[in-house]
Protein backbone atom coordinates (compact mmCIF):
# COMPACT_ATOMS: atom_id res chain seq x y z
CA UNK A 1 0.00 0.00 0.00
CA UNK A 2 2.91 2.26 1.01
CA UNK A 3 4.39 4.42 -2.64
CA UNK A 4 1.00 4.06 -4.26
CA UNK A 5 0.43 6.19 -7.06
CA UNK A 6 -1.96 9.29 -6.85
CA UNK A 7 -4.03 7.97 -9.51
CA UNK A 8 -4.53 4.85 -7.89
CA UNK A 9 -5.58 6.54 -4.49
CA UNK A 10 -8.04 8.46 -6.84
CA UNK A 11 -9.57 5.55 -8.38
CA UNK A 12 -10.13 3.50 -4.84
CA UNK A 13 -11.77 6.38 -3.37
CA UNK A 14 -14.23 7.31 -6.23
CA UNK A 15 -15.03 3.20 -6.23
CA UNK A 16 -15.92 3.43 -2.52
CA UNK A 17 -17.81 6.80 -3.00
CA UNK A 18 -19.94 5.23 -5.66
CA UNK A 19 -20.93 2.15 -3.79
CA UNK A 20 -21.45 4.06 -0.61
CA UNK A 21 -23.58 6.45 -2.21
CA UNK A 22 -25.35 3.06 -3.96
CA UNK A 23 -25.83 1.86 -0.95
CA UNK A 24 -27.04 5.05 1.21
CA UNK A 25 -29.52 5.21 -2.10
CA UNK A 26 -31.04 1.67 -1.99
CA UNK A 27 -31.60 2.15 1.86
CA UNK A 28 -33.41 5.45 1.48
CA UNK A 29 -35.29 3.98 -0.79
CA UNK A 30 -36.56 1.12 0.91
CA UNK A 31 -36.87 3.02 3.91
CA UNK A 32 -39.69 5.45 1.95
CA UNK A 33 -41.14 2.21 0.89
CA UNK A 34 -41.78 0.76 4.16
CA UNK A 35 -43.17 4.05 5.29
CA UNK A 36 -45.41 4.20 2.75
CA UNK A 37 -46.46 0.48 3.29
CA UNK A 38 -46.59 1.51 7.46
CA UNK A 39 -48.84 4.46 6.59
CA UNK A 40 -51.62 2.40 4.32
CA UNK A 41 -51.69 -0.58 6.84
CA UNK A 42 -52.49 2.03 9.76
CA UNK A 43 -55.01 3.29 7.83
CA UNK A 44 -56.17 0.12 7.16
CA UNK A 45 -56.32 -0.49 10.54
CA UNK A 46 -58.28 2.53 12.07
CA UNK A 47 -60.77 2.01 9.55
CA UNK A 48 -61.75 -1.52 11.06
CA UNK A 49 -61.86 -0.09 13.88
CA UNK A 50 -64.19 2.89 12.79
CA UNK A 51 -65.98 -0.04 10.93
CA UNK A 52 -66.33 -1.53 14.16
CA UNK A 53 -64.17 -4.41 13.10
CA UNK A 54 -60.80 -5.10 14.84
CA UNK A 55 -58.37 -8.04 13.60
CA UNK A 56 -57.04 -9.01 16.70
CA UNK A 57 -53.85 -10.72 14.29
CA UNK A 58 -53.18 -6.93 13.51
CA UNK A 59 -53.19 -4.63 16.66
CA UNK A 60 -52.24 -1.56 16.86
CA UNK A 61 -49.49 -2.98 18.73
CA UNK A 62 -47.65 -5.88 16.82
CA UNK A 63 -44.97 -7.71 17.64
CA UNK A 64 -41.44 -7.00 15.75
CA UNK A 65 -41.60 -9.94 13.88
CA UNK A 66 -44.95 -9.51 12.70
CA UNK A 67 -43.85 -6.13 11.26
CA UNK A 68 -41.16 -7.39 9.26
CA UNK A 69 -41.62 -8.34 5.63
CA UNK A 70 -42.48 -11.77 4.87
CA UNK A 71 -39.01 -13.06 3.57
CA UNK A 72 -37.86 -11.27 6.38
CA UNK A 73 -40.30 -13.25 8.53
CA UNK A 74 -39.44 -16.64 6.89
CA UNK A 75 -35.78 -16.19 7.48
CA UNK A 76 -36.46 -15.19 11.50
CA UNK A 77 -38.54 -18.65 11.48
CA UNK A 78 -35.47 -20.69 10.27
CA UNK A 79 -32.54 -18.54 12.11
CA UNK A 80 -32.74 -16.85 15.82
CA UNK A 81 -30.20 -14.77 14.86
CA UNK A 82 -32.24 -12.97 13.08
CA UNK A 83 -35.06 -12.36 15.80
CA UNK A 84 -32.26 -11.47 18.50
CA UNK A 85 -31.13 -8.70 15.53
CA UNK A 86 -34.78 -6.97 15.63
CA UNK A 87 -34.41 -7.21 18.90
CA UNK A 88 -31.32 -5.33 19.22
CA UNK A 89 -32.23 -2.51 17.14
CA UNK A 90 -35.09 -2.23 19.16
CA UNK A 91 -33.21 -1.98 22.02
CA UNK A 92 -30.63 0.64 20.64
CA UNK A 93 -33.60 2.85 19.58
CA UNK A 94 -32.71 2.08 14.96
CA UNK A 95 -35.99 2.78 13.26
CA UNK A 96 -33.95 1.17 10.45
CA UNK A 97 -35.66 -2.07 8.75
CA UNK A 98 -33.84 -5.51 9.31
CA UNK A 99 -34.00 -5.00 5.24
CA UNK A 100 -32.43 -1.92 5.35
CA UNK A 101 -29.67 -3.69 7.61
CA UNK A 102 -29.02 -6.13 5.50
CA UNK A 103 -28.84 -3.60 2.26
CA UNK A 104 -26.23 -1.63 4.56
CA UNK A 105 -24.45 -4.40 5.26
CA UNK A 106 -23.85 -5.82 1.55
CA UNK A 107 -23.22 -2.38 0.69
CA UNK A 108 -20.39 -2.26 3.30
CA UNK A 109 -18.86 -5.31 2.31
CA UNK A 110 -18.66 -4.29 -1.17
CA UNK A 111 -17.52 -0.67 -1.19
CA UNK A 112 -15.10 -1.78 1.99
CA UNK A 113 -13.80 -5.08 -0.54
CA UNK A 114 -13.52 -2.77 -3.95
CA UNK A 115 -11.52 -0.12 -1.80
CA UNK A 116 -8.74 -2.40 -0.59
CA UNK A 117 -8.75 -4.38 -3.74
CA UNK A 118 -7.77 -1.67 -5.57
CA UNK A 119 -5.01 -0.50 -3.30
CA UNK A 120 -3.52 -3.43 -2.61
CA UNK A 121 -4.45 -6.10 -5.57
CA UNK A 122 -4.44 -8.30 -2.57
CA UNK A 123 -7.28 -10.70 -2.71
CA UNK A 124 -6.83 -11.80 1.24
CA UNK A 125 -6.59 -8.19 2.07
CA UNK A 126 -9.89 -7.23 0.11
CA UNK A 127 -11.85 -9.99 2.30
CA UNK A 128 -10.58 -8.38 5.32
CA UNK A 129 -11.97 -5.16 3.71
CA UNK A 130 -15.51 -6.59 3.09
CA UNK A 131 -15.59 -8.31 6.42
CA UNK A 132 -14.68 -4.88 8.46
CA UNK A 133 -17.53 -3.14 6.19
CA UNK A 134 -19.79 -5.83 6.77
CA UNK A 135 -19.37 -5.73 10.04
CA UNK A 136 -19.61 -1.93 10.62
CA UNK A 137 -23.60 -1.82 10.96
CA UNK A 138 -23.77 -4.54 13.38
CA UNK A 139 -21.07 -1.87 15.43
CA UNK A 140 -23.00 0.78 14.90
CA UNK A 141 -26.53 -0.15 16.05
CA UNK A 142 -24.68 -2.75 19.17
CA UNK A 143 -22.97 0.63 20.39
CA UNK A 144 -26.74 2.59 19.65
CA UNK A 145 -27.89 -0.25 21.62
CA UNK A 146 -25.01 -0.21 24.99
CA UNK A 147 -25.57 4.01 24.84
CA UNK A 148 -29.40 3.69 25.39
CA UNK A 149 -29.53 0.79 27.71
CA UNK A 150 -26.42 2.68 29.94
CA UNK A 151 -28.41 6.19 29.60
CA UNK A 152 -31.57 4.19 30.56
CA UNK A 153 -30.25 2.50 33.79
CA UNK A 154 -28.46 5.42 34.97
CA UNK A 155 -32.01 7.01 35.13
CA UNK A 156 -33.50 4.40 36.60
CA UNK A 157 -33.43 4.92 40.09
CA UNK A 158 -34.69 8.82 39.63
CA UNK A 159 -37.97 6.74 37.80
CA UNK A 160 -37.89 3.82 40.53
CA UNK A 161 -38.71 6.86 43.54
CA UNK A 162 -40.63 8.92 41.28
CA UNK A 163 -43.10 5.96 41.15
CA UNK A 164 -42.80 5.37 44.39
CA UNK A 165 -43.85 8.40 45.33
CA UNK A 166 -46.33 8.68 42.98
CA UNK A 167 -47.95 4.91 44.81
CA UNK A 168 -47.56 6.94 48.25
CA UNK A 169 -49.67 9.57 46.98
CA UNK A 170 -52.32 7.63 46.02
CA UNK A 171 -51.96 7.32 42.02
CA UNK A 172 -52.63 3.97 40.82
CA UNK A 173 -49.35 2.10 39.27
CA UNK A 174 -50.54 2.70 35.58
CA UNK A 175 -50.82 6.30 36.31
CA UNK A 176 -47.58 6.26 37.96
CA UNK A 177 -46.13 5.01 34.73
CA UNK A 178 -47.79 7.71 33.01
CA UNK A 179 -46.15 10.64 35.35
CA UNK A 180 -42.96 8.79 34.77
CA UNK A 181 -43.24 9.31 31.08
CA UNK A 182 -43.98 12.87 31.28
CA UNK A 183 -41.38 13.95 33.95
CA UNK A 184 -38.37 11.94 33.15
CA UNK A 185 -36.22 11.69 29.60
CA UNK A 186 -36.00 9.26 27.18
CA UNK A 187 -34.90 6.42 26.64
CA UNK A 188 -36.93 6.25 30.22
CA UNK A 189 -40.02 7.86 29.29
CA UNK A 190 -40.48 6.88 25.87
CA UNK A 191 -40.45 2.97 27.43
CA UNK A 192 -42.94 3.45 30.78
CA UNK A 193 -44.87 5.83 27.84
CA UNK A 194 -45.00 2.90 25.46
CA UNK A 195 -46.21 0.45 28.57
CA UNK A 196 -48.95 3.00 29.46
CA UNK A 197 -50.43 3.24 26.26
CA UNK A 198 -50.26 -0.33 25.94
CA UNK A 199 -52.46 -1.28 28.55
CA UNK A 200 -54.86 1.64 28.10
CA UNK A 201 -55.36 0.17 24.58
CA UNK A 202 -56.35 -3.07 26.25
CA UNK A 203 -53.30 -5.43 26.60
CA UNK A 204 -53.28 -6.81 30.54
CA UNK A 205 -50.80 -4.61 32.32
CA UNK A 206 -49.02 -7.75 33.33
CA UNK A 207 -48.31 -8.57 30.09
CA UNK A 208 -47.55 -4.58 28.79
CA UNK A 209 -44.55 -4.88 31.65
CA UNK A 210 -43.51 -7.79 31.04
CA UNK A 211 -42.36 -7.10 27.37
CA UNK A 212 -40.49 -3.98 28.79
CA UNK A 213 -38.79 -6.36 29.96
CA UNK A 214 -38.06 -8.07 27.12
CA UNK A 215 -37.31 -5.14 25.18
CA UNK A 216 -34.89 -3.44 28.48
CA UNK A 217 -32.17 -6.18 28.78
CA UNK A 218 -31.14 -5.09 31.87
CA UNK A 219 -31.04 -6.90 35.81
CA UNK A 220 -32.29 -4.12 37.03
CA UNK A 221 -35.62 -3.94 34.87
CA UNK A 222 -36.58 -7.42 35.25
CA UNK A 223 -36.28 -7.63 39.22
CA UNK A 224 -38.88 -4.49 39.13
CA UNK A 225 -41.05 -6.32 37.04
CA UNK A 226 -40.88 -9.25 39.46
CA UNK A 227 -41.88 -6.93 42.09
CA UNK A 228 -44.62 -5.76 40.53
CA UNK A 229 -46.20 -9.02 39.54
CA UNK A 230 -45.35 -10.45 42.79
CA UNK A 231 -46.71 -7.47 44.73
CA UNK A 232 -49.78 -7.69 42.33
CA UNK A 233 -50.10 -11.32 43.16
CA UNK A 234 -49.70 -11.91 46.79
CA UNK A 235 -49.95 -8.04 48.11
CA UNK A 236 -47.46 -5.88 50.18
CA UNK A 237 -46.15 -2.53 50.40
CA UNK A 238 -44.71 -1.95 47.14
CA UNK A 239 -43.49 1.55 47.66
CA UNK A 240 -41.19 0.28 49.93
CA UNK A 241 -39.81 -2.43 47.74
CA UNK A 242 -39.28 0.33 45.46
CA UNK A 243 -36.98 2.23 47.31
CA UNK A 244 -34.74 -0.49 48.27
CA UNK A 245 -34.70 -1.41 44.98
CA UNK A 246 -33.38 2.27 43.99
CA UNK A 247 -31.01 2.07 46.62
CA UNK A 248 -29.52 -1.03 45.67
CA UNK A 249 -29.25 -0.03 41.82
CA UNK A 250 -27.23 2.70 43.00
CA UNK A 251 -25.01 0.95 45.70
CA UNK A 252 -24.31 -1.49 41.87
CA UNK A 253 -23.00 1.96 40.11
CA UNK A 254 -20.71 2.89 43.18
CA UNK A 255 -19.25 -0.67 42.85
CA UNK A 256 -19.06 -0.51 39.12
CA UNK A 257 -17.33 2.93 39.24
CA UNK A 258 -14.94 1.05 41.66
CA UNK A 259 -14.06 -1.74 39.18
CA UNK A 260 -13.70 0.67 36.13
CA UNK A 261 -10.53 2.71 38.21
CA UNK A 262 -9.21 -0.65 39.21
CA UNK A 263 -9.38 -1.88 35.60
CA UNK A 264 -7.99 1.31 34.19
CA UNK A 265 -4.05 0.02 33.85
CA UNK A 266 -5.52 -3.20 31.96
CA UNK A 267 -7.75 -1.14 29.65
CA UNK A 268 -5.27 1.18 28.23
CA UNK A 269 -2.63 -1.69 28.25
CA UNK A 270 -4.72 -2.95 25.71
CA UNK A 271 -5.04 0.60 24.25
CA UNK A 272 -1.22 0.98 23.67
CA UNK A 273 -0.70 -2.72 22.67
CA UNK A 274 -3.25 -2.24 19.61
CA UNK A 275 -1.98 1.26 18.74
CA UNK A 276 1.78 0.60 19.06
CA UNK A 277 2.13 -1.50 16.07
CA UNK A 278 0.77 1.18 13.79
CA UNK A 279 2.11 4.06 15.14
CA UNK A 280 5.80 2.01 14.78
CA UNK A 281 5.00 1.05 11.65
CA UNK A 282 4.05 4.37 9.97
CA UNK A 283 7.40 5.93 11.50
CA UNK A 284 9.56 3.03 9.94
CA UNK A 285 7.83 4.00 6.62
CA UNK A 286 8.52 7.50 6.80
CA UNK A 287 11.75 7.12 8.23
CA UNK A 288 12.78 4.42 5.52
CA UNK A 289 10.47 3.49 2.82
CA UNK A 290 12.36 1.17 1.33
CA UNK A 291 12.90 -1.44 4.37
CA UNK A 292 8.95 -1.15 4.64
CA UNK A 293 7.85 -1.87 1.44
CA UNK A 294 9.13 -5.75 0.94
CA UNK A 295 6.44 -6.14 3.87
CA UNK A 296 3.50 -5.40 1.27
CA UNK A 297 5.41 -6.64 -1.88
CA UNK A 298 6.64 -9.83 -1.04
CA UNK A 299 4.14 -13.03 -0.34
CA UNK A 300 5.57 -13.96 2.58
CA UNK A 301 5.38 -10.37 4.09
CA UNK A 302 1.65 -10.04 3.13
CA UNK A 303 1.09 -13.05 4.94
CA UNK A 304 3.00 -12.10 8.10
CA UNK A 305 1.45 -8.74 8.05
CA UNK A 306 -2.59 -10.63 7.45
CA UNK A 307 -1.39 -12.52 10.31
CA UNK A 308 -0.34 -9.98 12.47
CA UNK A 309 -3.57 -7.99 11.76
CA UNK A 310 -5.89 -10.86 13.19
CA UNK A 311 -3.61 -11.33 16.33
CA UNK A 312 -3.61 -7.99 16.93
CA UNK A 313 -7.49 -8.15 17.00
CA UNK A 314 -7.69 -11.12 18.49
CA UNK A 315 -5.50 -9.82 21.58
CA UNK A 316 -7.45 -6.78 22.06
CA UNK A 317 -10.36 -8.72 22.33
CA UNK A 318 -9.11 -10.65 25.07
CA UNK A 319 -8.03 -7.99 26.87
CA UNK A 320 -11.16 -6.93 27.05
CA UNK A 321 -12.90 -9.79 27.65
CA UNK A 322 -10.34 -9.77 30.72
CA UNK A 323 -10.99 -6.61 31.95
CA UNK A 324 -15.17 -6.32 31.69
CA UNK A 325 -16.54 -7.82 35.10
CA UNK A 326 -20.43 -7.63 35.15
CA UNK A 327 -21.79 -6.48 38.25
Amino acid sequence: MVGLPLSTWISAGLTFLAVALGTLSLAMLLEWMQERRRRREMMRQLGSFDGGKQDSASGLFKRAVEAQPVWIQAMMAKTPAFTDLTLMMQQGGVTMGVDTYFILTAGGALGFGLFTFALTQWLFAATLGSLVGAFLPYVYVRQKRKVRLNRFESNLPEAIDLLGRAIRAGHPLSSGFKMVADETADPIAEEFRRTFEEQRFGIPFDDAILAMADRVTLVDVRILVTAILIQREVGGNLAEVLDNLASVIRARFTIRRQLRTYTAQGRISGYVLAALPIVVGTVIYFLNPEYERLLVSHPIGKFMLGTAVVMQILGYLWIRKIVDIDI
